[in-house]
């Protein structure tokens, strides 16, 4: 990866049906999801040239657009090209794939259903989401809890949403820890902020119910693995009074694929054969080495 800034790199970004410079990507100050959140995303992965789960991360990109209240200008098998287009423009094999959708510029207020819809998708070069993640990352408890179903459009992966996932992230690295983890409203274990959590115990594995989180594609992968290697999973509800329980924990994501967990705040794991044989199997997968 490069510590270049964002807004000043080489190369191009696919922008509303045309590659456009990188630098040249620009949308007006005004634009409304810059003001109200109404943007849509997906973080893909490309590992040898090749994006893992794509047209599940484009579907799910066009659905996280109706829950907001608008439809993405393109079919989930063009986003799927344009990405693919993309991928083949950076010159990159690895790399991380962002397509998103947001209202325009053509309102501005809290309405705006007249506003043209835009799509871009960029790729940028990228390696493992947390250094030398074998170790195991640390994670605090956040103060901030995911939100009840009738709040907020859970299953959307919407701008406006992770806004309390930056909050916890940060506070998280102003404290020493790599992440948080959040409860939901009920307090129940909920997620990190950008990532679903796996427990292990005596060889079972165990992960909250979906019921108010994002339906998340990597954990989907990760239930697959696990049916392959014939573990037992529970789905269920986790509560924070059992992390004294489990001997071992990790979480999944675009991002993070499957990363160790070694603290939660004073609670330790210890990565372990089930965690390492998953993070395996994981990799193994999205190198098209292992077939489910």
């Amino acid at each position: 990866m490069t510590d270049a800034p964002f807004h000043d790199r080489d190369g191009y970004i696919w922008m509303d049906g045309e590659f456009v410079q990188w630098r040249d990507a620009k949308i007006h100050v005004l634009t409304h999801a810059l003001h109200y959140g109404s943007g849509v995303f997906e973080g893909d992965r490309a590992y040898d040239g090749e994006i893992f789960a794509l047209n599940d991360h484009s579907n799910r990109l066009i659905n996280s657009g109706k829950l907001l209240g608008f439809d993405v200008p393109y079919t989930a098998e063009e986003i799927d090209q344009v990405c693919k287009d993309t991928l083949a423009k950076s010159g990159l094999e690895s790399a991380y794939v962002r397509p998103f959708a947001w209202r325009g510029s053509e309102q501005m207020g809290v309405a705006a259903q007249k506003n043209k819809i835009h799509m871009a998708v960029a790729v940028w070069a990228w390696g493992d989401y947390f250094d030398d993640k074998m170790k195991g990352i640390t994670l605090c408890m956040a103060d901030w809890k995911r939100p009840a179903p009738d709040t907020i459009p859970c299953k959307a992966k919407g701008a406006g949403l992770y806004m309390i996932c930056t909050l916890s992230k940060h506070a998280a690295s102003d404290k020493g820890y790599d992440d948080a983890l959040m409860l939901d409203y009920k307090g129940r274990i909920a997620e990190c902020t950008g990532a679903h959590i796996f427990f292990i115990r005596d060889g079972e594995l165990h992960t909250p119910t979906n019921d108010i989180l994002l339906d998340g594609i990597t954990r989907k992968t990760v239930l697959a693995l696990a049916e392959h290697r014939g573990l037992k999973v529970n789905s269920r509800d986790i509560w924070p009074d059992e992390l004294s329980s489990f001997s071992e924990c990790f979480i999944v994501g675009t991002a993070a694929e499957i990363t160790p967990v070694r603290l939660i705040e004073e609670y330790k794991y210890t990565p372990g054969d089930l965690t390492r044989n998953m993070v395996e199997d994981y990799d193994n997968l999205v190198h098209r080495k292992l077939k489910l």
